[in-house]
């Protein structure tokens, strides 16, 4: 099974990614994940895009689907596989048809999980960081014993830069402008799958299943 996960920061694809994976026997496939290791592994498209991080420039979208295409070629994602993050927009989307349909392959579902700005805010901006060993809370769905304070190590909470409601609601400006026009895109191509994302963990998994398997 071919699967495409859309939806916003905070709105849980990564949480439903790995349950995906874990009762299809598939992988996930993140750009990120992919990037580094085609880097670290100096992979044709891995040595392409080293050259453009090291100068600190964006890496072209034509090398990170060099670098996608790398990854699907590989032999765990002949059953199938998971993509988070990716494609981010229809320009992407449309190169990733092309290099599918080179593979003789396609996408079967593309599950849309949606969650309003409110909740959205609530759920980023509430996480918060151990200064010391790195451990991660949230202020209202998984605290620390005492407020501001490591369970852990007894580090100090703190809230990073990317969890501020500045950054956060750039960032759902960001994927409103360029990766949200693929909700119509995919629907045109009749692949997508609504999905509410608020909810429970297992109440949202079981919704998409209901969607891929139905």
């Amino acid at each position: 099974m071919n699967l495409i996960l859309l939806g916003p920061p905070g709105v849980g694809k990564g949480t439903q990614a790995k349950l995906l994976i874990d009762r299809f026997g598939i992988p996930q496939i993140s750009t990120g994940d992919i990037l580094r290791a085609a880097v670290k592994d100096l992979t044709p498209m891995g040595v392409k895009a080293k050259g453009f991080m090291d100068s600190g420039a964006l890496v072209p979208d034509e090398v990170v689907i060099g670098i996608v295409e790398e990854r699907l070629a590989q032999a765990d994602c002949v059953p199938g596989f998971v993509l988070d993050g990716f494609p981010r927009t229809v320009g992407q989307a449309d190169a990733l048809k092309g290099v599918l349909s080179r593979m003789g392959r396609g996408i079967d579902h593309v599950v849309s999980l949606s969650v309003d700005q409110k909740e959205l805010l609530t759920r980023l901006t509430g996480r918060r960081a151990c200064a010391k060993c790195g451990a991660v809370y949230h202020v209202e769905f998984a605290p620390s014993k005492v407020s501001g304070v490591c369970d852990a190590c007894s580090g100090e909470l703190y809230q990073r830069e990317d969890d501020k409601e500045a950054t956060i609601l750039n960032r759902l400006k960001v994927y409103d402008e360029q990766t949200a026009p693929l909700i119509s895109y995919y629907q045109e191509c009749g692949l997508l799958r609504s999905v509410d994302g608020l909810g429970t963990v297992d109440g949202v998994q079981s919704a998409i299943l209901s969607q891929i398997q139905g």
